[in-house]
């Protein structure tokens, strides 16, 4: 990089939002699962960009991808369709059980669109009072103000005024708890399959399928945010298929795109017409350049030695993360699945994950938190053994580091 082009990083202190806290090191190109900073140092990637880049950064099939549309179309609007929206749609609904896909630019979007159906389909099926939206304490379905709401952590919804109202919150696994609550007037029942903010959480046995008899016996919709877990992030395109149960409305991204944004409501037939003309839209939404990009995403993603590659990969990581754990005594779990984990911290390290992604940082290696208590990891789907071998023993020299104070 030139020094014309460089920038430092006390630039962000006065000139941006300050809602974020970003690592005092400028990125400034990628590739596989390696990123380097502006000065030049190497740092493996763990993080993913936050469960997105699931083919790590530059890969042909994106740049390829990119650059062929780049030279066609960028952007239409919704008064016209393209045709790579149209192929993508397509192969989403050929994945997943759904019929008809809405695009928008983000989870949280594609979750906001999924919310406005429910309420939209139960008002014109059943009147005004079936509205109430469950979900769970520790969700997280993005930020504008009716999904970080839906969202179960009060500490990102409180402080903006009133808030959406009609919506509960009941404790994730607690399948009596919901039992006792739902009722006819429920609207819709939203969850993550696998919370992912929240501290990567998996669903226990059975509960599921227990969620999906209740709302069948209420007569209410079950919505998936799939926004993390979907894209193969969990060894299957989306988590649902797994488990044997089917929603009735899925949202997905992060993954989608590859890097690049995207996201998209997934429904039926059925549901997909209470969404009239004019009922809802978005500008960007089903973008050619975006569309185009994550049709090569999904293309590649379910090749099925890349699937399959997800439960080799995630067994590689708890091979490495156990290691690391007979010497320090510093997790207490590792909990999720595929190659959406998180590293739970036992009693006398609890609130201390931020210490070990800041002390990862320093020696060039990407992590995350979901919490205060959980290391979180959300690599490429394709990383390679040696980039985790070498990911590992730097997660070591880290810990080792917190651990000797």
């Amino acid at each position: 990089m030139t020094m014309e082009h460089k920038v430092e990083r006390k630039l962000f202190d006065e000139v941006m939002v300050p809602c974020y806290n970003p690592m005092p090191m400028i990125p400034d190109h990628g590739k596989g699962s390696r990123i380097w900073d502006q000065e030049g140092r190497e740092y493996i990637d763990f993080a993913g960009g936050i469960a997105v880049s699931c083919l790590g950064h530059c890969h042909p099939v994106m740049v390829d991808a990119l650059t062929e549309q780049a030279q066609k179309l960028w952007h239409l609007s919704n008064i016209m369709t393209n045709a790579p929206a149209l192929r993508l749609a397509k192969r989403l609904t050929e994945l997943s059980f759904a019929d008809r896909v809405f695009y928008a630019n983000s989870g949280a979007e594609a979750n906001e669109a999924a919310l406005k159906l429910a309420r939209r389909w139960a008002k014109e099926e059943h009147g005004e009072h079936k509205s109430e939206i469950i979900a769970f304490t520790k969700g997280f379905h993005g930020r504008t103000f009716f999904t970080v709401t839906v969202g179960g952590q009060p500490a990102y919804s409180d402080g903006f005024g009133p808030k959406p109202g009609d919506v509960t919150h009941l404790p994730y696994n607690d399948i009596a708890a919901l039992a006792d609550h739902i009722s006819d007037r429920t609207c819709a029942v939203m969850m993550e399959p696998l919370q992912g903010e929240g501290g990567i959480v998996p669903p226990e046995p059975g509960f599921l399928q227990a969620v999906r008899e209740l709302c069948d016996k209420h007569n209410a919709l079950l919505v998936f945010d799939e926004v993390q877990t979907g894209n193969g992030r969990t060894g299957t395109f989306y988590a649902y298929q797994e488990s044997g149960v089917e929603p009735d409305i899925l949202a997905t991204a992060k993954s989608l795109g590859g890097g690049i944004p995207i996201g998209a409501m997934l429904t039926t037939d059925a549901l997909a017409a209470h969404m009239k003309p004019g009922v809802h839209g978005s500008t960007y939404g089903g973008n050619p350049l975006a569309c185009a990009v994550a049709e090569a995403v999904v293309n590649e993603v379910t090749k099925p030695d890349v699937l399959a590659g997800v439960i080799e990969r995630e067994q590689w990581f708890r091979d490495g993360l156990e290691a690391i754990n007979d010497k320090y005594g510093i997790f207490s779990e590792v909990r999720g699945k595929g190659l959406l984990l998180g590293a739970a911290l036992n009693q006398d390290w609890e609130g201390r994950a931020r210490d070990i992604l800041v002390a990862a940082g320093e020696e060039g290696l990407l992590v995350l938190v979901a919490g205060p208590n959980v290391v979180r990891f959300t690599p490429s789907l394709v990383i390679t053994k040696a980039d985790i071998e070498e990911g590992m023993a730097r997660l070591e020299r880290a810990i080792a580091k917190v651990v000797a104070g």
